[in-house]
């Protein structure tokens, strides 16, 4: 997931350092919205069945090979591939339906959705909406989880049992802040703001970093 996310848009990126032409065609920069929400989705699913996974792991551990078998970790994991491939078929159709002006600028260093929805000539309301319902949803989840994980380790009478068990979860949860704290922090400062060399720092941050 992570392989194909970064191949969206760093080797265009290099490209256009290369050749120090910035120019992408409209199909091209659709297929680079269409990938780029794909393995975006995939990503936030991919976190948020990891939390529950951490979930089940530390708050309910004597059940946790049980509910955790490998056919409830296929079917999450098709799931999650299932609704990332319609989810970004969705937002790409609504995308084609804007309308844009001519002498078109998209200030960022590739395609992203949020970013062309703003330049468009046409109203993108639904477009907004439909943009932020997944992450935000799933980021609650993934807080939802972390507040149960949090209360039962801070239950737990032994220290060394406290320390073993947010040690489990202490990687997952700096992947989840880097990229969730960067991408909700491009998509909410862009809704109010409009830095574009902030944005493409933070963008950076979550897309290759």
């Amino acid at each position: 997931a992570d392989i194909g996310f970064t191949s969206t848009m760093v080797p265009k990126m290099l490209v256009n350092i290369q050749t120090q032409s910035k120019v992408i065609t409209y199909t091209g920069c659709i297929t680079q919205i269409y990938f780029f929400l794909l393995f975006a989705e995939l990503d936030n699913f991919l976190l948020a069945v990891m939390a529950y996974d951490r979930f089940i792991a530390i708050c309910d551990p004597l059940h946790y090979t049980v509910v955790m078998n490998p056919w409830l970790c296929g079917l999450l994991l098709l799931g999650s591939w299932t609704v990332s491939v319609l989810h970004a078929l969705l937002q790409t159709f609504m995308a084609l339906q804007l309308s844009f002006c001519t002498d078109l600028e998209i200030p960022h260093f590739f395609c992203e959705l949020n970013q062309v929805v703003q330049i468009a000539c046409s109203e993108n309301f639904l477009n907004d909406i439909v943009v932020y319902f997944a992450p935000v949803l799933l980021a609650t989840g993934i807080l939802y989880s972390y507040s149960k994980i949090v209360s039962t380790i801070h239950g737990m009478s032994s220290a060394q049992g406290r320390s073993k068990a947010f040690s489990t979860c202490a990687s997952h949860l700096s992947v989840v802040s880097l990229f969730y704290g960067t991408g909700l922090g491009v998509y909410i400062g862009s809704a109010t703001a409009h830095s574009s060399h902030s944005t493409a720092v933070a963008s950076v941050m979550y897309t290759v970093v």
